[in-house]
């Protein structure tokens, strides 16, 4: 809808694409009784409304406007009235005749609040829009465009059947035989032979370009409308769901993704990213100049906001954007409501068990009665911020020096007499002591598995207890740990107290 808006405007095209199917005499009556666009047409006063509307809110393409400036509107508008029909025309004041048209009775306008402001704002509905639209649709037009409407039927034909050949070969012809008319009219023109539009037919697109433009804009609000009705359903879907959160928010986003990727969605998308695009406003305004200066277009004397008209449709795609993070702010607040009374209920259930508790402090029931098994006293928490960050290896600096042969005497002894402590069976051994306890300390590690390399086997206990964060190293107290070394002589050193704790 959107797109291909968009594309007509900027060649100059129009059409009405949308068919619709007959309506039975009962359809028409539920419409009668509860289209508010129905009821305006058929209202005492729409003559005073439809124009005052119109003057408001249309004419200017304004969004929303404050109640206190459309109030001074209107009654300057009653007071003219009145001069002219007398004072018993339109008795109620201005306030009293907007409060009306907004109730849900009447429905030709949308009060409510806007973010920063205790003031009421208006804005149209969708259907008075259309309403006032079809009024303005039995007015007697200029000319009846029928020429440019015939050649926009053959040209929406064409680029259906073009875009639709799966033979490549039937395409490359169509786009060969469309090459030879494009090298007849160059030559023609390098002859001197140009085929100017004359006045009416440019007359006749530009006043159907215009429409389109409009039309965009009433767009726009409908836009705006239809995803309040989601915001509504998605409430009331919320309100009398009666399963989990998860549950509703995963309905919420299917309805999401399936109006996204509807007919409407990606129309939409498309035309907004085509409006965003730097490169397709510059163009769309130099055409915008181009045309308003040609001296049939000046003679109709148009509408001076016709050459911003591109800003206008940014200023309604953005409203249509904010209305959207709004409603999607306030259906957040509305989830975190119902998270909160989830959370109440749950508390609600915990306080009660804590009364049954204090009912039977004083005869609990016996030991074989109760068949529970707990893991742990307590849940283990494991923060993701407890984790160590990730330190880069230190890369060696290897430096390039000449190997002199040395005349030291040194006993190679040295060489064969090197310790290496092995890690790996100090791990699994800490491992075998945690499968039956949930927690151990060195001291009692080392009492079950003496030290074999001495102090350098209880300095890589300590760098394990070092790198692990299950691992606690208590400097405040200490512990004597005993060993005897190789030579048979017994050894004592004091350490801080490490602790050893099951993972999980």
């Amino acid at each position: 809808m959107f797109e291909s808006r968009l594309a007509e405007t900027v060649n100059a095209y129009h059409i009405k694409s949308t068919y619709h199917p007959g309506m039975d005499h009962d359809r028409l009556k539920a419409l009668r009784r509860h289209h508010p666009g129905w009821r305006l047409l058929a209202s005492p006063l729409a003559p005073m409304v439809v124009g005052f509307l119109d003057r408001a809110f249309l004419a200017g393409n304004e969004r929303l406007l404050p109640e206190s400036e459309l109030v001074n509107r209107l009654e300057d508008v009653l007071h003219g009235l009145r001069e002219l029909e007398g004072d018993d025309a339109y008795p109620r004041p201005a306030r009293a005749y907007l409060s009306e048209w907004a109730d849900d009775e009447h429905g030709w306008l949308r009060r409510f609040y806007v973010d920063g402001s205790d003031e009421p704002h208006f804005d149209l509905t969708p259907a008075t829009e259309k309403a006032i639209a079809w009024l303005k649709s039995l007015e007697q037009p200029q000319f009846v465009g029928a020429e440019s409407r015939l050649l926009t039927v053959f040209e929406l034909l064409r680029q259906i059947v073009e875009r639709t050949e799966t033979d490549p070969q039937a395409r490359i012809e169509e786009l060969e035989r469309r090459k030879v008319e494009l090298e007849s009219e160059i030559a023609a023109i390098r002859d001197g032979h140009l085929d100017l539009m004359d006045d009416t037919r440019l007359r006749e697109r530009f006043l159907q370009m215009v429409e389109t433009a409009r039309g965009l804009l009433a767009d726009f609000r409908q836009v705006e409308e239809n995803f309040r009705q989601l915001d509504r359903q998605v409430r009331e879907r919320i309100t009398r769901f009666e399963g989990g959160k998860g549950e509703v928010l995963s309905d919420i986003f299917d309805e999401h993704d399936s109006i996204a990727g509807s007919d409407q969605g990606r129309s939409f998308r498309a035309f907004w990213d085509f409006l965003m695009s730097p490169s397709r406003q510059d163009e769309l305004a130099g055409l915008l100049d181009r045309v308003m200066a040609l001296e049939p277009i000046v003679e109709l004397k148009p509408d001076r906001r016709l050459r911003r008209i591109h800003d206008d449709w940014l200023e309604a795609g953005a409203q249509t954007q904010r209305t959207v993070a709004r409603l999607s702010e306030q259906l957040r607040r509305f989830l975190d409501d119902r998270a909160w009374l989830e959370n109440r209920r749950i508390m609600d259930l915990i306080q009660g068990l804590e009364q049954q508790a204090l009912a039977v402090r004083d005869d609990p029931p016996k030991r074989e009665q109760l068949k529970l098994y707990l893991d742990a006293s307590s849940p283990s928490i494991e923060l993701p911020m407890d984790r160590p960050l990730f330190s880069p290896p230190i890369k060696p600096r290897i430096d390039q020096q000449e190997l002199a042969e040395g005349d030291a005497d040194i006993d190679p002894e040295a060489l064969f007499n090197q310790v290496f402590v092995d890690r790996e069976r100090l791990r699994a051994g800490i491992r075998r002591a945690l499968a039956e306890h949930e927690q151990v300390r060195l001291s009692e590690l080392i009492n079950e598995h003496p030290l074999e390399l001495g102090l350098a086997e209880l300095v890589g206990y300590l760098a394990i207890a070092d790198e692990d964060r299950h691992a606690v190293i208590d400097e405040n107290n200490e512990e004597l740990v005993e060993w005897i070394d190789a030579e048979g002589v017994s050894r004592r050193a004091r350490v801080p107290l490490v602790l050893f704790t099951r993972a999980g």
